[in-house]
């Protein structure tokens, strides 16, 4: 048997090269875009316009990354709200969920068909934009306010769904028929025994949640005016508009000098300088979840 499950599981020589050629060609692909903006970031305007973009232009510049540094503290300040709003809404969201996907996941619990089913409802219908920002300005007073990066995001029933499986297909219910008959209670445990068997879920959930709330740009354009609670996205957005918006109607000025200067602003290269200041911190934060991540995805897809 043993014999038989070696030989079902081995490939020969010529596949396992030519499996290596084809995952190496998809992992240039993969990388390949990545380097391509970091390259047009690094272009001058005037080499984007009669090469287009390519890995190699014809003139390389900051200039980018030298209009974005004009900015002063503004990108530093927004990179410290988007980690204070990352890190938080992170941890207390997954500290919320984790908790109620431990009570759904409890089959002795009489309401939580019931809860399930009203939670599931949420997540089909809501009330829409409009009322969400009236309920958050008028009624719960988050307008530029931290908490309303915390408290309108807490709370996602499809990533509840997804912890609940993880607890149901990972930790086996003599488990806590054991910790009960000891005497233990729902807190203890769900803090000593769920927690610790439940990183890969945790993992998982929270890469999601971190890939969101860094990325979230919208949430800031809508609720928050004041400088300093500007999250970087929404702050780099509206840098990369006014610039947009004063090339398109540097045509209606008069001065040929100032003419002159707003052509020479960068527009493509900024964009691109903009998506590497947010995409790199992502980027080095990966590889502490990736650890957890493929066990996190697959657990429950195999029973034995």
């Amino acid at each position: 048997m043993a014999k038989t499950y070696n030989r079902l599981n081995s490939i020969s020589p010529g596949w396992n090269i030519a499996l290596s050629v084809l995952l190496t060609i998809s992992a240039i692909l993969c990388v390949a875009p990545l380097v391509l903006v970091v390259v047009i970031s690094l272009s001058s305007s005037s080499s984007l316009a009669y090469q287009g973009y390519t890995f190699w232009p014809s003139e390389w510049t900051t200039v980018a990354y030298r209009h974005l540094a004009k900015t002063g503290t503004q990108i530093a300040n927004g990179y410290k709200v988007t980690i204070a709003y990352t890190v938080v809404n992170t941890v207390l969201s997954l500290f919320v969920m984790s908790m109620f996907a431990y009570v759904l996941a409890q089959k002795n619990f009489k309401a939580r068909r019931a809860i399930t089913l009203f939670a599931f409802f949420t997540m089909l219908f809501s009330g829409g934009l409009v009322p969400s920002y009236i309920l958050n300005v008028q009624y719960l007073g988050m307008y530029n306010t931290f908490w309303i990066f915390i408290f309108p995001g807490l709370m996602s029933f499809y990533s509840c769904v997804i912890l609940r499986t993880f607890i149901t297909s990972s930790i086996p219910d003599s488990l806590f028929e054991a910790a009960k008959i000891d005497g233990a209670g729902h807190f203890r445990i769900y803090f000593q025994i769920v927690l610790p068997l439940f990183k890969a879920g945790l993992a998982t959930i929270g890469l999601f949640k971190v890939v969101g709330n860094w990325n979230d740009w919208f949430t800031g354009k809508l609720y928050i005016t004041e400088p300093k609670l500007t999250p970087l996205n929404t702050m780099l957005t509206r840098i990369m508009d006014s610039i947009s918006f004063i090339k398109n109607n540097a045509a209606n000025l008069n001065d040929d000098q100032i003419k002159a200067i707003l052509n020479d602003m960068p527009t493509e290269s900024a964009r691109m300088a903009i998506t590497v200041i947010t995409v790199a911190p992502i980027l080095f934060a990966y590889p502490f979840f990736q650890k957890y991540f493929v066990q996190g995805l697959t657990i429950g897809s195999v029973k034995g």
